[in-house]
């Protein structure tokens, strides 16, 4: 038997593992043998401070990521609008190459003592005794005094127990890498008619660049092929400049279009249960406008660790604190949107101009899967 099984290896479910091993036995699952490219890099100054109290800053710098000076912002106006961090106390953020840095955390679990498991995917949880019984693919049967869902937004144990998952809105996002020779290092936001774009650079002269927008706004050729992106992105200025070099030269063959992916803001209708907590965008994911998914995932682990090291009352002490937490990101969230007004007609701005107050969430059932074996 072990003090905290975690379901899921990404930002969350390592952080917590990192916290805890030190002082609790821990074992970390998860269903895919190495972390896998994904959209999301953007990291802000203050996760500096979960480095240090981890011991992990002088190892996470000498990994090949870039240091952010901040954000071009075209939302509200065609003029543009800077936010640097050049007077952060906490200094500078960083682009990330976010798969290598998801191998750090993992390897940094490792050299914690967390006892790592994968790929193995959670096939059953069965409460009994006090204490769970998780059943997996590859591994058999592993028993823990406490369960940690960190499985992104699928949340796999809640699913198990059949916990639903509310859904503000039908955001998604579609990205694709492309070579940079730009001058600029910000990261950009530019609002369009149908949504808004987002780009930063990346390691090794690449950079990202992606379309936000509601999913029955984008076109089905944009949802499959490349060129289509790029011809929706020579429509925005900013993002334009971007790919100016890449056309020019005709090399529109390095540009890696890696398809759509879901960014809305969705929270499960609850977060902790008997003996379990869930974690990061498994217990509530943000809207990539925030710029705080990964900072999230850090902060929330390292919450729920210290109130299992403080021994205190762990479950609904968390469940404030994640419910504090979705309330402020949605009044944030909406005063932002309601600054851009260029395109107040259209179908994406109108949605998001909306009263929030009589808009109604909508609820995607988590079944119970069957049980194998």
């Amino acid at each position: 038997m072990v003090d905290v099984a975690i379901i899921g290896a990404g930002v969350a479910g390592c952080i917590a593992a990192i916290a805890l091993a030190p002082t609790h036995s821990v074992v970390l699952i998860d269903k895919k043998a190495e972390p896998s490219e994904r959209i999301g890099e953007c990291l802000p100054p203050a996760a500096r401070r979960i480095f240090h109290r981890l011991r992990l800053f002088s190892a996470f710098i000498k990994q090949p990521h870039i240091l952010s000076q901040g954000m071009q912002s075209y939302w509200g106006s065609e003029h543009v609008q800077v936010v640097d961090h050049m007077r952060n106390p906490d200094g500078l953020g960083w682009h990330l190459n976010r798969q290598v840095f998801e191998v750090f955390l993992r390897a940094s679990a490792l050299q914690s003592g967390a006892k790592c498991i994968w790929p193995a995917k959670l096939i059953s949880a069965e409460y009994e005794g006090n204490h769970w019984r998780l059943g997996t693919n590859t591994s058999g049967s592993i028993t823990a005094k406490f369960v940690i869902d960190a499985g992104g937004r699928q949340a796999p144990f809640a699913r198990q127990q059949g916990i639903q998952r509310e859904s503000v809105d039908e955001l998604v996002a579609c990205w694709a890498t492309v070579p940079d020779d730009s001058p600029t290092r910000m990261g950009v936001i530019s609002a369009t008619d149908i949504g808004w774009w987002y780009s930063a650079p990346l390691p090794n002269n690449t950079r990202v660049i992606s379309l936000q927008t509601d999913s029955d706004l984008i076109e089905a050729e944009v949802r499959k092929d490349k060129s289509a992106f790029i011809q929706q992105a020579l429509n925005c200025p900013p993002m334009a400049e971007f790919l100016a070099g890449t056309i020019h030269s005709g090399k529109t063959g390095d540009v890696i279009y890696h398809g759509v992916t879901a960014a809305n803001s969705t929270r499960l209708t609850q977060v902790t249960g008997q003996r379990w907590a869930a974690l990061g965008d498994a217990a509530i994911s943000f809207d990539p406008l925030s710029s705080q998914g990964i900072f999230h995932a850090m902060a929330s682990a390292m919450q729920l660790a210290d109130l299992i090291l403080a021994q205190k009352d762990v479950l609904s002490e968390y469940k404030k604190q994640i419910e504090q937490i979705w309330l402020q990101y949605l009044i944030h969230k909406n005063t932002f949107y309601r600054q851009e007004t260029r395109w107040k007609h259209s179908p994406f701005w109108q949605r998001r101009h909306q009263d929030t107050r009589t808009r109604q969430t909508r609820i995607q059932t988590l079944a119970r899967p069957k049980i194998l074996g």
